[in-house]
């Protein structure tokens, strides 16, 4: 007799994503949530869907810091970079929307098992330090939390010994280089007016960009000047306008002369972004400048993250003094205000001028496709 063939066992949908276990979890410091009153239930289940997302974000943004860190990018893998980057800033989004369920906790329903958590917090959320670690925020940068001090000291045991947290955020920390890292030097590769960092004369061609951009924002300043004198009322709103818009010139002559040992990098990646940002509708540098808008929607987005989270901080809670010690909401606003990554990124708004304002290029050919070859020039964009 013929043995019979092993059934194949198919999927079910509880299996596959493991419903039964994932139900087993919103317990908190219980055995299971029988004995917990709803409010706790919905606080834990929200704290654990960020943990998912947060999970994703990670996967999502080591992914695109990967690619950077080539010595060469293919104008190709640009793509894939900008798609990781809105997914990160949707989840993020979602993440937001968030807050308004734990905002159906009345303050006193919360207050019925807040005493519970101290001193945890969700400082403490070693993923969330891992995003911010991964997207480039130096320790130097940190706001210190408040009864613990450093940061790292928040995410031992209450013993001082390791945790999970604090070895996963410890891991993070020597997972160098951050994307911030990469996408700085990714920028200082990006040839200016098709003269490449290391090509004979980059230097001079460099300068010359920055000396006719200069010269067109200036330009630019002064038409915005002449339409503001024409609309002002008083010799008082004359001097201060006079005075402002010859600072927005000062501003930008010192945006791109910065002082220091990491100066000229500094002023390379500066005038790239201008570059890109200026003559994004080039063929070559479309992929470019779509990789920095969504660079900085992705931070907007965490920014936007921090806001909602202190507001809804102080609509349950108001300014109490945080689980974990910190100052609460006076600290949740600080980092809001304070932790931006992409610092660059933000300033050269100030500094960009209309399409039809642009100084002329030398070599504008060389970021268009070359219809000899059906291919773009893009080996020598990002070498």
């Amino acid at each position: 007799m013929t043995p019979s063939a092993t059934p194949v066992r198919r999927p079910n949908y509880w299996d596959y994503i493991r419903v039964e276990e994932l139900l087993a979890l919103q317990g908190g410091l219980a055995s299971d949530e029988t004995g917990l009153s709803n409010d706790e239930v919905l606080f834990i289940s929200v704290h654990q869907v960020y943990e998912l997302w947060f999970k994703l974000v990670l996967r999502e943004l080591g992914v695109v810091r990967d690619l950077f860190r080539a010595d060469h990018v293919a104008e190709t893998a640009l793509a894939g970079a900008v798609h990781g980057c809105q997914r990160i800033t949707t989840i993020l989004r979602r993440c937001v929307d968030h807050f308004e369920v734990i905002e159906t906790l009345p303050t006193a329903g919360y207050l019925s098992f807040r005493d519970k958590l101290m001193p945890a917090s969700g400082f403490q959320s070693a993923q969330l330090r891992q995003i911010e670690i991964l997207l480039g925020l130096e320790a130097t940068d940190r706001i210190p939390l408040g009864a613990e001090g450093d940061y790292l000291a928040a995410l031992k045991d209450h013993a001082g010994g390791n945790s999970t947290a604090f070895e996963r955020v410890q891991a993070q920390l020597a997972d160098r280089p951050s994307f911030l890292e990469v996408f700085h030097a990714w920028l200082e590769r990006t040839p200016i007016d098709g003269v490449a960092l290391g090509d004979e004369g980059d230097v001079e061609v460099l300068d010359c960009f920055v000396e006719a951009y200069s010269a067109a924002h200036g330009r630019e300043i002064d038409r915005s000047h002449a339409s503001a004198l024409e609309r002002t009322m008083g010799a008082i709103d004359r001097a201060t306008l006079d005075e402002r818009y010859s600072a927005e010139k000062r501003a930008l002559r010192d945006f791109l002369s910065p002082q220091g040992e990491d100066g000229p990098a500094t002023r390379r990646r500066r005038a790239a972004t201008l570059f890109i940002l200026t003559y994004q509708d080039l063929p070559l540098l479309s992929w470019p400048g779509a990789l920095v808008e969504a660079v900085i929607e992705m931070e907007q987005a965490l920014l936007i993250f921090r806001q909602r989270h202190a507001r809804m901080v102080e609509r349950v809670i108001g300014r109490r003094t945080g689980t974990g010690g910190s100052s609460g909401v006076d600290y949740l606003d600080q980092t809001a205000l304070r932790y931006r990554i992409f610092k660059d990124l933000w300033a050269v708004r100030t500094y960009q001028i209309r399409p039809e304002a642009a100084p002329s290029l030398e070599r504008a050919a060389f970021y268009g496709f070359r219809a000899d070859s059906g291919q773009s020039p893009s080996a020598t964009l990002n070498g």
